[in-house]
């Protein structure tokens, strides 16, 4: 666990807080309406990616700035600001008072500026920006530099176990869930796009099939040789799959175990990595068991006994797909993307 406190006078801006994987959802867009918190309650996250502002055009930087700002291809702008902000939620923190007039221009919330609207209230340091416009998640920035983090001698609680699917699958869920599981989709989606090496896939019938097979039937070739997608995890070993879905590491976002299977090698002669990680929340929606029934039991049933006495419905009102927005905002971020038949896969995008 870690204490955020300012960097000039040492007053404390947080609560003790654990260190979790950025959510893939973070850079996501939820339209005209207020968000939750993006961070749960006692985690923070790093975002390694250069802070918005000065923004560049593409065509402005050189090969080597574009990578040097973590994007492989064309986006629009560039952003080029400090790298590393620290991302909590804003029930976490302490000791700041916010300065309205600093606030970017904002409909129902409020909106990061071009300078920190956040003010250490023991000193007056500019330390970070609160956002909780409508269509944002609702989260602190502490901006590198502005704060020091305090490690303290307490252990981290346990991570909590994946949820069990919802009775209806994707369909039913709040709409603030919809965003995050289709943002984990998006984003995994990308790395299987690049785990594919340009070759076509084969992905289990089911969840998977329905959630993420529409885009590599679309973008990739038809016709063998097909590389095998595969679920793996507790339970699922994920045998003979090319690629494997595994379940990712609440604490680091990658996979819980960093197996790798050999995979043939992809149209440009090189290899292609074997493991997609997807977090814990998408990980179960597709490869647990589904409860039938909106309302469980207390505890949990045995295993292998499913609920029988709600029906399903006929017909799901709505599909849950992809985000495409974090999709293609992924795959500028890898550099797979560079090599000429995953840059035309992007281009199509």
């Amino acid at each position: 666990m870690d204490l955020f406190v300012c960097a000039d006078c040492g007053a404390e801006l947080s609560v003790p807080v654990e260190r979790v994987a950025l959510p893939p959802e973070t850079h996501a867009r939820g339209g005209h309406e207020p968000l939750p918190p993006l961070m749960e309650p006692g985690t923070y996250a790093v975002d390694p990616e250069p802070w918005r502002r000065p923004w560049r055009a593409w065509e402005e930087l050189s090969a080597a700035e574009t990578a040097a700002a973590g994007v492989y291809a064309p986006v629009y702008p560039v952003p080029l600001g400090p790298r590393n902000h620290l991302v909590l939620a804003p029930g976490d923190t302490r000791g700041t008072r916010l300065v309205p007039e600093r606030c970017e221009n904002h409909c129902l919330g409020i909106a990061a500026g071009a300078e920190p609207h956040l003010e250490c209230v023991g000193c007056g340091r500019g330390v970070g920006f609160r956002e909780d416009d409508c269509g944002l998640w609702q989260t602190v920035w502490y901006a590198p530099g502005a704060v020091v983090r305090r490690p303290l001698k307490v252990p981290a609680p346990a991570p909590p176990p994946p949820d069990r699917p919802s009775y209806d699958g994707f369909d039913g869920l709040a709409r603030w869930q919809d965003l995050r599981l289709a943002a984990a989709a998006g984003a995994a989606l990308a790395r299987l796009l690049a785990a594919s090496g340009g070759a076509p896939l084969t992905l289990p019938a089911g969840p998977v099939t329905a959630l993420l097979g529409r885009e590599p039937a679309r973008l990739l070739p038809a016709g063998p040789p097909a590389r095998r997608v595969g679920l793996a995890g507790p339970g699922l070993p994920g045998d003979g799959a090319d690629i494997t879905l595994v379940p990712a590491d609440r604490r680091t976002g990658g996979p819980q175990s960093p197996r790798r299977t050999p995979v043939g090698p992809g149209p440009d002669g090189g290899r292609t990595p074997a493991v997609v990680p997807l977090p814990a929340r998408l990980w179960a929606r597709l490869a647990l068991p589904v409860e039938t029934s909106p309302m469980p039991p207390s505890g949990r049933p045995p295993a292998g006994v499913l609920r029988d006495d709600y029906p399903l419905p006929d017909h799901p009102g709505r599909l849950l797909g992809p985000d495409r927005h974090v999709l293609r905002r992924t795959l500028a971020r890898l550099p797979e993307v560079r090599e000429p038949w995953l840059r035309a896969v992007y281009d199509r995008l």
